[in-house]
């Protein structure tokens, strides 16, 4: 019955090869997740007090269709202007509908070949025509290969899966010699030690840089991302969504959204907090015999000497821990681990010690 069903997809689908998120256990066994990037700490009781508080009687009612508190705070905490900024549920989305208004033309949208997996989905799925650009033996992105005729550029900085950072100075120059097309910047990490493009937004009108309050706000089951652009380039993806969901954001992660970005103060503590087990944890994992990239992310990226990361990965599982495994060339052996709680990583690093002696 479901090949004969499936005679009722659109060719598309059969096309498909989908994203795989980060495994979610469904035991109620105790787990250690450290495969997600999700945040150790719980989000700012002020995030909770407000989603309360918008738990009544108007649930009832649509939501603000433009998410209008919301997207001032975010352009008052970027001193930007509201025309500038853009909302979505989660980045996905946001750079979804990017994808859609911004990067499908004649000539291929440019990207790294280690990346975020969901880039050349999106590609699939929207038929767009995209062009891989091989990192460097280190895994470093080299934007002097992106100067060649494009229909867009997108990259992730720090990029996935690696951690690795682009300093602001070559974002810069290759927007100075890439002004006719539409530059993505991914900053789903940037909030772990790196610079923003934010800076570049007023010189160069054809950046557009994405944001998430999954990683550094631990808002990742609220959903709900963002875009900072030129107010031409926000106009593009605002067609796109009020043709697809002009009630993106509900009353519930506008509320707790626009609490998190006023709690500074809780932002700074925890930021802090996982940059310094990002240090604590790279340096446990080097003593083990891994070679760690450095990572400006709230995840580090690491190879084993003698072990094979699928082996490792797999006695991971066994014993309760999950990391994060990919099977693609060139970073096959390397796992992507989440930075934990302080438990968290001693638990992880005593694991691998007792792995690695067997």
């Amino acid at each position: 019955m479901s090949d004969a069903l499936q005679k009722l997809w659109s060719p598309i689908v059969h096309q498909l090869t989908p994203y795989i998120p980060g495994e979610q256990p469904k035991t109620h066994d105790p787990i250690i997740k450290l495969n997600t990037n999700e945040c150790p700490y719980p989000p700012s009781e002020k995030v909770l007090s407000a989603i309360r508080d918008r738990a009544d009687e108007a649930l009832r009612l649509y939501p603000d269709p433009t998410s209008e508190e919301l997207r001032h705070t975010i352009a008052t905490l970027h001193e930007v202007s509201v025309q500038n900024v853009f909302v979505g549920n989660g980045s996905d989305e946001v750079l979804a509908f990017t994808f859609q208004a911004l990067l499908n033309h004649t000539d291929p949208l440019l990207m790294p070949d280690i990346t975020y997996s969901f880039y050349p989905v999106y590609c699939k799925l929207y038929n767009i025509n995209h062009k891989k650009i091989p990192v460097g033996t280190d895994f470093s992105i080299d934007l002097e290969e992106y100067n060649q005729p494009c229909g867009g550029i997108v990259f992730a900085n720090p990029n996935a899966p690696t951690g690795l950072l682009l300093p602001l100075e070559k974002i810069r120059h290759i927007a100075e010699r890439q002004r006719e097309c539409c530059i993505v910047v991914d900053e789903a990490y940037i909030d772990f030690g790196g610079q923003s493009a934010v800076s570049l937004l007023k010189q160069f009108p054809n950046i557009i840089i994405i944001r998430t309050l999954s990683k550094s706000y631990a808002l990742a089951g609220l959903r709900v991302g963002y875009a900072l652009a030129h107010p031409t380039l926000i106009e593009a993806l605002t067609r796109i969504k009020d043709s697809f969901n002009s009630y993106p954001l509900d009353r519930l992660a506008q509320a707790g959204a626009t609490a998190a970005l006023k709690d500074r103060e809780w932002f700074d503590i925890h930021t802090k907090k996982i940059m310094a087990s990002r240090q604590d944890l790279s340096a446990a994992l080097s003593h083990l015999g891994f070679e760690v990239l450095p990572s400006f992310a709230n995840f580090v990226f690491a190879r084993h000497k003698h072990q094979k990361a699928a082996t490792l990965s797999a006695e991971l599982k066994k014993r309760g821990l999950l990391v994060r495994h990919f099977s693609s060339p060139r970073i096959e052996n390397f796992l992507r681990i989440s930075i934990g709680s302080e438990q968290d990583c001693n638990a992880l690093i005593q694991a691998l010690k007792t792995i690695i002696e067997q």
